[in-house]
């Protein structure tokens, strides 16, 4: 994939347990985040990035499905509607030095948002692809764009 020389890498959505697909992405999405490229990661993709980045996943007990769930977040207080598929999370505790919690489920506090200081790679554990609200998380697709344009004028 990084001979093809991209601009940006998007990690998408599952499905899958993380431990399991890590295996053979983390190594991958490691050689991505040594590149420096902007990096966008959602769902599945958030759970790989996180594990990438030396945190942990845990299995949840019921998981979260279906649209309308309310998440913060927590660098501008706005509340998103968003959708959501999965059943495990992103233990916030596990966070190493330089990566953020950035969103977090109101219903039962999980995680659902990650960022790297200083660095354009971040990602959501939602789906904001598919607009449940309808338009509250397109910012993040816009600040995807957005990084690549920088990375390119750079």
């Amino acid at each position: 994939m990084l001979a093809l020389n991209p601009e940006g890498v998007f990690l998408s959505n599952g499905p899958g347990d993380p431990a399991a697909t890590g295996a053979y992405a983390v190594p991958m999405i490691k050689g991505v985040l040594a590149r420096g490229l902007p990096v966008f990661g959602i769902c599945l993709g958030h759970q790989m990035l996180a594990l990438a980045l030396g945190a942990r996943t845990v299995k949840m007990n019921h998981g979260h499905h279906g649209a309308n769930h309310p998440v913060k977040d927590l660098t501008t207080g706005k509340v998103e509607i968003t959708s959501m598929n999965h059943g495990f999370t992103v233990d916030s505790q596990t966070l190493p030095r330089g990566v953020s919690e950035t969103h977090v489920s109101l219903f039962d506090g999980s995680n659902c948002g990650i960022a790297v200081t200083g660095q354009p790679v971040f990602s959501v554990q939602y789906h904001p692809e598919a607009s449940p609200g309808p338009q509250d998380s397109y910012y993040l697709f816009e600040r995807f764009a957005a990084a690549m344009k920088d990375r390119r004028a750079a």
